[in-house]
This record gives structure tokens, C-alpha cells and sequence, in this order.
């Protein structure tokens, strides 16, 4: 389920927003940490990013300290000029004045493009990385845990595109022919397991607090950015990793289809300020993902395990910066909570630091077993972003206080974490491999589903289906 999590750009397109507001100083103070944690992640830095942000900060502090400098030395001859009774030093001051102000200007000037040399470098550098994760590439996955029933063996009968034809569950040459490949029609049952998995998944989460929410499947390029997705890259042609939609007025933002409901659900608390008291906000979303870099032709993207186009139910929450690991391990339990009650075997993994993109301090993946592809398959994923998105969206929060409570101290950024609750084609094709039914002859005549999908199933004229209590 994999959506490009790239650097950030420093292509920024028009926004609303205001600027990310970076750490030039912690960059700035951690440069061997930080170069070495970009290495491990294999961030697509430009060169000496982040000694760049160092030297490019070092330079803004000199020049701010000669602004202000020359600042308070306009004030004072501006009192001068006020206060002065003798022609002579009046005019004195008037010429101090007037030269203070062309070196303020110019002064202004400078610090400017040393805070933009600072701003583009540190936009490319991406989050710190948790001191657990494991290092490397996916091979170096760390398995936290396994739960569910014993895995079946691997069949190929057991295939869900083979077993969705005999049963009539699924279309690819009808959506080939209005798309094209990687989409599909769901029929029947599928159909109908699409909007029981989605119900399911949403009541699970309301059951933990979550707020329910549907969301727009259409965002500015500008907030999927600052969620830490790059729409385009910056190869030679640039390689969309969005739809991107086109308009015929050149004033119109620049938008795209959203690649998982993640990106609208941050957009919304974006430039908000919250007490520390609200928290934690805690969001359950459904919508459409759209990701158009579904890969080359493969067991991987065979049937629905890769597409174009699906249905995903999303968890969000903001916490305030010392909350987001427990609130990570309170997430997990609700998304294992989903699949027990699927009764699916799974397991949790450590995603490794080349696993981690540009906004995730810590990501788990959970992987179901899926006997006809013949291995485990990603069904789910959680990451903790610290304080990554909330930089860039400017999401804060004043602590153990009132929104009307007034402070001069800088407000801190929250934390926002993300997790899937359920990716529905991934849940079909682990739902339809290990519980197809077959007759004698090794034909598929129906499906063994949970009981805890029943109470949101509708029924319809077929009798395939078979309820495993």
C-alpha cells in the first residue's frame, strides 16, 4: 500500500498557509546526527543539505544580531532628530538616520535569502528516526508479534482472482476497458464485503472514541506536500506519483487526487491552535485512494493487491509532544482489535529506516497472511510523525490552558500520528484466500466469512456465503 513519501519539495506551490515553520537550530546543532540519519533512510538529499542549513542559520543569526544592531541605532537618532535644538546636530542625525536606514534595507535584504538558503535545505531533511527502528532496507523488518489462527498452507487455488472468477466477485476486463489496468469492478459479494469491511472498520474505531468523518478525495498539492508526499518528483521528466487535475484557470490551486484520506484529515487541523486540554483529537476518516504508480505487472499487482483506485477507512489523531508513542501503541491495539475480529493470521512488523519516507519517526506495518499469493501481504500501516506535518501545516497547541489564555513563550507544535484501520482490497483478498470454499474437484462454491462483518452485511439473493462464528 505504498504512496511516495519523498523529501519534501522545494517546488511549494501556492498556498494559504503559512510558511513551514522548520528547526534551523536543532538542524544546525545536530549536523553529524542528522546527515547520518538522512544516510540511513536513504533520503534523496541535495548535496550537503543539512551543513548548508548550518552554515545558511549561522549567517541569518549574524546578520539578524547587525540588523537589529543597526535598528535600535535608527530609534535612537530618529530621538535625536526629535529631541535636537541645535541646526548642526539635527542635521547630523538626519544623515546618521538616513544612511541607517539604506544598511537596514540591504541588511533586510541578506537575512532574507539566507533564511530562504535555510528554509529550501531544510524542507529536503526528513524526520528523525526512533532509536528502535530497526536499520536498512524492508528485508530488515523487525516481526514485533504474530497473532491470529495457525496459517493455512500456500494453494494456488486458492488465488482470489481464480476463485473471484468462479464465483463472479470480480470485473479487471471491464475495468480495463473504462480505465484501464489495475482497475476494477467489484460484483456481488465483493461488493457487498467492501461495504461491510468499511462499516466494520469505522465502528471499531468509534467504539475507541473516535470521531467519524468522510473526507474530500480531491486536496491541494500544497497540503499533501506539507504531509510529507511529494505529487511529483524531481527526476528528468518528473515522475507523477499523484493524479494530478488540470484546470482551465491558471488562478485555480494546483490539486490532486488524494493518495490516502491521511492527507485531508492533517489538512483540517491545519493553522489551528488547540488547548492542550482538547487533546488528543482523535479522527476515524473514510475515502478513495488514489495512487497512480500501481507497478509493473507482477504476482504483487495480480487481482486487487495493487491498484488504481480503493476504498480506505483511516485513524488520526494530534497529541500534544510528549504523548505520540503511547498514543502509537494505543492505535496499534485498535488495529489489531479489527483484525482479530476478521480472524485473520498477521503479524505486526518494525519498519526498518529505508521503510520510513520523509515524515515518519516510527512505522509499523501489519502484514496478513494470504495463502494464494503464497506469502504475507501488507494490510495495514501506523506511523508516528512527531512533530513533521504539524510544522508544516502549523498545527499547535498551548499547554495545560484555555485557547483564551495569553503567553509570550513560543506555542509548541503537536504530534500527529496515522494508521490504517482498514485498506479494503488488501482485506478482501486476505478474506477471500483463506476463506474460499471448494468442492470436490477443487472448485470455488463459496466463502467462509467472520462473524464480526455479519452485523453490517447485506444480504442479497445468492446463498454462497457461509458465517464462521
Amino acid at each position: 500500500m505504498t504512496l511516495c513519501r519523498c523529501a519534501y519539495s522545494t517546488k511549494v506551490p501556492t498556498s494559504t498557509l503559512p510558511k513551514p515553520r522548520l528547526d534551523y537550530r536543532d538542524i544546525s546543532e545536530n549536523v553529524a546526527s542528522k546527515s547520518l540519519n538522512a544516510l540511513n533512510r536513504k533520503a534523496p538529499l541535495p548535496k550537503d543539505a543539512v551543513a548548508t542549513v548550518a552554515r545558511a542559520y549561522t549567517e541569518w543569526k549574524r546578520i539578524s544580531a547587525e540588523l537589529n544592531a543597526k535598528r535600535n541605532a535608527r530609534s535612537a537618532a530618529g530621538e535625536r532628530i526629535k529631541q535636537s535644538t541645535n541646526s548642526d546636530e539635527r542635521q547630523a542625525a538626519l544623515f546618521e538616520a538616513a544612511s541607517l536606514k539604506s544598511a537596514v534595507k540591504q541588511l533586510e535584504a541578506t537575512l532574507e535569502i539566507a533564511e530562504e538558503q535555510c528554509f529550501v535545505s531544510a524542507l529536503s531533511i526528513p524526520n528523525d528516526t526512533h532509536p528502535k527502528a530497526p536499520l536498512g532496507p524492508e528485508s530488515a523488518a523487525v516481526t514485533l508479534s504474530t497473532h491470529g489462527p495457525t496459517p493455512i498452507a500456500a494453494d494456488l487455488k486458492r488465488d482470489h482472482v481464480t476463485t473471484c472468477n468462479h464465483l463472479g466477485l470480480l470485473d479487471l476486463e471491464s475495468g480495463s476497458t473504462v480505465t484501464g489496468t489495475s482497475w476494477y469492478f467489484l460484483r456481488h459479494e465483493a461488493a457487498l464485503l467492501e461495504l461491510a469491511l468499511t462499516n466494520y472498520a469505522m465502528s471499531v474505531a468509534i467504539e475507541h472514541g473516535y470521531t467519524p468523518v468522510t473526507t474530500p478525495d480531491v486536496v491541494r498539492s500544497d497540503i499533501a506536500i506539507r504531509c510529507g508526499f511529494q505529487p511529483r518528483d524531481d527526476s528528468d521528466p518528473p515522475v507523477s506519483h499523484m493524479y494530478q487535475l488540470s484546470s482551465t484557470n491558471s488562478a485555480s490551486p494546483e490539486l490532486v487526487l488524494s493518495g490516502t484520506a491521511e492527507i485531508p484529515l492533517g489538512g483540517m487541523f491545519a493553522n489551528k491552535i488547540f488547548s492542550s486540554l482538547e487533546l488528543p483529537l482523535k479522527y476515524v476518516g473514510v475515502g478513495h485512494a488514489f495512487r497512480s504508480e500501481a507497478g509493473a505487472r507482477s504476482a504483487d499487482t495480480r487481482g486487487l493487491y495493487r491498484v488504481h483506485q480503493f476504498t480506505k477507512v483511516e485513524l488520526f489523531t494530534v497529541t500534544t509532544d510528549d504523548a505520540s508513542e503511547s498514543m502509537m501503541e494505543e492505535m496499534l491495539s485498535i488495529q489489531k482489535s479489527i483484525l482479530a475480529g476478521l480472524k485473520l493470521p498477521y503479524k505486526v512488523l518494525d519498519m526498518p529506516s529505508e521503510e520510513l519516507g520523509a515524515s515518519a519517526y516510527r512505522k509499523y506495518d501489519i502484514e496478513a497472511w494470504m495463502p494464494g499469493r503464497g506469502k504475507w501481504g501488507e494490510v495495514s500501516s501506523l506511523s508516528n510523525c512527531t512533530d513533521y506535518q504539524s510544522r508544516r501545516l502549523h498545527i499547535r497547541y498551548r499547554p495545560k490552558g484555555s485557547l483564551a489564555e495569553t503567553s509570550h513563550a513560543p506555542l509548541p507544535f503537536a504530534h500527529t500520528l496515522n494508521g490504517t484501520a482498514a485498506a479494503i482490497p488488501r482485506l478482501i483478498v486476505a478474506l477471500i484466500e483463506n476463506g474460499a470454499i471448494f468442492d470436490d474437484e477443487g472448485k470455488a462454491i463459496g466463502l467462509r466469512l467472520p462473524n464480526a462483518i455479519k452485523p453490517f452485511w447485506i444480504h442479497n439473493k445468492r446463498d454462497i456465503v457461509r458465517w464462521d462464528v
